[in-house]
């Protein structure tokens, strides 16, 4: 599993709506998708995406979770399901990979800490 959180200068809906355009035009599933404005500028939104690594040779996914409750827009995304075997949690970095792709995706909007 790996994880990566940052701070992003739009919306959660429009941070998303790259992710999912950029992955989906790679080729990566997207599994679900859901959005909720919760009232008060408050809203929070899921992504969650497959992908099957051939260095990995498993099937990955990859959750996206963007909100703004914290007065900025922070995405956090979670790759898992990447290991070999149930034996070795070895992935020769596929989850990382898939994990920090969100970043990459987003990174011209991103807000230093």
């Amino acid at each position: 599993m790996s994880r990566a959180t940052f701070k992003v200068s739009l919306s959660p809906a429009e941070a998303l709506e790259m992710i999912r355009v950029h992955h989906t035009s790679i080729g990566t599933e997207l599994i679900h998708e859901e959005m909720y404005d919760l009232g008060d500028g408050k809203t929070i939104g899921t992504l969650v995406f497959q992908k099957y690594y051939f260095r990995a040779g498993n099937k990955a996914a990859l959750v996206v979770i963007s909100d703004n409750f914290k007065g900025f827009t922070e995405v956090r995304s979670v790759a898992t399901g990447s290991s070999q075997s149930l034996l070795f949690n070895f992935d020769w970095g596929a989850a990382g990979d898939f994990a920090n792709s969100t970043r990459q995706v987003l990174k011209d909007y991103l807000v230093e800490e």
